[in-house]
């Protein structure tokens, strides 16, 4: 009989003190946790090359290259961007805190280290990055072009698609990632500025040197400084038409369908195209019928989804 290998995570320690090595070590250790070790930045470079932690400590003071540049050239490695930095200082100055989270840290602890505080809330880093992460994983999958930005433009995590679009249009920076143009700063900058903006938004740019245009929405705001925005081709298509090639309907019906998507009443619909209340609920019978739905909040999501498609 087989038996399954429960997995135990891998924790990379970079300290340059041996006294605080051991110490963490053996709490680690005794949490059931198996513990990676670096003495210094380049050390812990070269390790994660050959293996991926789940969390890593940082000493934020080392000889040599120190804890905060060291977390940046980490944080360059797509494949650890998810992994949560947690420093290490003997120091509680808020220029150094602020100089740990802005190089790429989610939390600090002060030294002496106390094991037991240090692990809780390596927990709770560890479960939410695993949640961030398998959302982003799921968001990869499904093709959705989507990206999360600073209101400054710096672009913080994108989808593959996402990433293909900003690549022409956004500015590449040092730091392996994308700075968002100047009109969409502007843009954003505007709904910020400006409170009684609530309905999502978007704005087309032109693709230097070529034909094509990119629209850019507003999907929402996820964090203190992170805006969740949605990236496409525009392919010079009004909606109605697309949804008309997408799902197979009439023009007519494609046109009720999306004033539905947008949230209108079917007196609502049928003011707007001239047509009777009944015009429009037949019309809506036969959309049901075709697309393969019962009611309109299944029609509305497959509307949505069939124009996010394009």
């Amino acid at each position: 009989m087989m038996h399954s290998v429960e997995r135990r995570d891998i924790v990379l320690v970079v300290d340059d003190s041996p006294e605080t090595l051991s110490v963490l070590t053996d709490a680690l250790e005794a949490a059931g946790v198996t513990v990676l070790v670096a003495r210094e930045g380049a050390g812990a470079l070269a390790l994660v090359d050959r293996i991926t932690p789940d969390v890593i400590l940082m000493d934020a003071i080392m000889p040599g290259m120190d804890g905060f540049e060291t977390c940046r050239l980490l944080k360059r490695n797509g494949s650890l961007a998810h992994v949560p930095v947690i420093f290490m200082t003997g120091l509680s100055e808020t220029e150094q805190i602020v100089k740990g989270l802005e190089s790429g840290g989610v939390d600090y602890v002060t030294k002496p280290i106390r094991p037991d505080e240090l692990i809780a809330r390596m927990r709770v880093h560890l479960a939410n990055a695993r949640q961030t992460h398998s959302a982003r994983a799921a968001l990869d999958a499904s093709g959705r072009f989507l990206l999360s930005a600073t209101s400054g433009g710096r672009v913080l995590w994108s989808t593959p698609k996402a990433g293909d679009l900003l690549a022409s249009i956004a500015t590449a920076t040092p730091g392996d990632s994308f700075l968002l143009p100047p009109p969409v700063l502007a843009w954003l900058g505007a709904r910020r500025r400006d409170p009684s903006i609530t309905e999502p938004g978007s704005l087309d740019l032109p693709v230097p040197d070529s034909p094509r245009t990119v629209r850019i929405s507003y999907v929402g705001q996820i964090g203190a400084d992170e805006l969740l925005l949605r990236i496409v081709e525009d392919s010079g298509q009004p909606p109605e038409q697309l949804l008309r090639a997408r799902l197979g309907l009439t023009l007519r019906e494609a046109e009720v369908l999306l004033w539905l998507a947008r949230g209108k009443s079917n007196r609502d619909i049928a003011e707007i195209l001239a047509l009777s209340p009944r015009t429009v609920n037949k019309h809506l019978e036969q959309v049901y019928a075709k697309i393969g739905v019962e009611n309109r909040a299944a029609a509305t999501a497959l509307a949505i989804k069939a124009l996010a498609s394009l």
